[in-house]
Order: structure tokens, then C-alpha cells, then sequence
């Protein structure tokens, strides 16, 4: 199903995202929390990861990482926006409902962006940065699987 906002087209994600599964040179490895790039990514991809990794474990927090870049704790949007600005992919912070026009329509090779008016996670490398799932809230990489209904796709150009 397509969903029409502005001028751009916009994809709605499948049903659900599966279970993490490694696939050698395409997916990152997690050890101990922290995501492994595979070894011929992209530099903002590398760059993405390693943003990612510098916030897991801070707790969330509504409106966290929008006052500042750097911050204590982080919500879903301000954690997409650290990534990608750390990567070199986006220049300002957005909410949530400002991604379901970031970038490009559908999923990206490297690196897909899932949006709905209230929630944003990404996917790089195979594996999901996400604030919410089991256990407590808060940027970590996510393993088990994720219902996305609602949700649409886009991605960083070229990317």
C-alpha cells in the first residue's frame, strides 16, 4: 500500500520486521551490546553504527537529545536524529512525524528508516537501533522482532 504525503510518495513497511539473523558481509554482528559494522560498508554507514553505539544504554527520555546534540538521555527521534547527524545523513533534529518525508521512498540498502506520527526507529546493517522494545526503554540494538503496521519506510539516499 502506498500513502501520499506532500509530493513524495511514501512506502508503508511490511507487516512486521523479522528476528535478527547474520548474514556475513551484510549484517552487523553484535557483541555485548554494541553493533559491529561488516567490513565493506559505506563510511556513513561505519559513522551511523558507531553514534549508535556511543548512546546505548542512556535511558530515554521524552524530548531528550532535541535541546542538545549531546545529551543524558534520548527519545526515538532524538536518537535517528544523533545517528544520522553523526553520520553525516541529516543537518537538524526532527520529530518523529518529520521522518515520514526524510530521504528517499522505501528501504535502503544499508541503512531504512521506519516513521509513524509518534514512533521512529532505524535499521542499519540488518540490526534495529530502536528506544522501545523488551526489557527497558532506551536506544539499544534490537534483536527480536517488531510489528512496523503503520509505519512507513524510507531511507538515506545512496544509501
Amino acid at each position: 500500500m502506498l500513502f501520499v504525503s506532500c509530493s513524495n510518495q511514501q512506502v508503508e513497511a511490511p507487516e512486521s520486521l523479522p528476528e535478527y539473523h547474520y548474514v556475513q558481509g551484510k549484517t552487523a554482528a553484535l557483541r555485548n551490546g554494541r553493533a559491529i559494522p561488516p567490513p565493506n560498508v559505506p563510511p556513513q554507514v561505519k559513522r551511523a553504527i558507531y553514534a549508535a553505539n556511543s548512546i546505548v544504554g542512556k535511558p530515554y527520555r521524552m524530548g531528550g537529545g532535541h535541546k542538545r546534540h549531546y545529551d543524558s538521555s534520548y527519545d526515538c527521534s532524538g536518537t535517528v536524529s544523533f545517528v544520522l547527524r553523526e553520520a553525516g545523513l541529516m543537518t537538524s533534529i526532527r520529530h518523529s512525524k518529520l521522518f515520514l518525508n526524510y530521504g528517499s521512498r522505501g528501504p535502503g540498502k544499508w541503512i531504512s528508516i521506519y516513521a509513524k506520527n509518534g514512533h521512529v526507529f532505524m535499521v542499519i546493517c540488518g540490526v534495529r537501533f530502536d528506544t522501545s522494545g523488551r526489557g527497558r526503554k532506551g536506544p539499544a540494538w534490537r534483536t527480536e522482532p517488531r510489528n512496523t503496521k503503520n509505519f512507513v519506510v524510507r531511507h538515506p539516499t545512496m544509501l
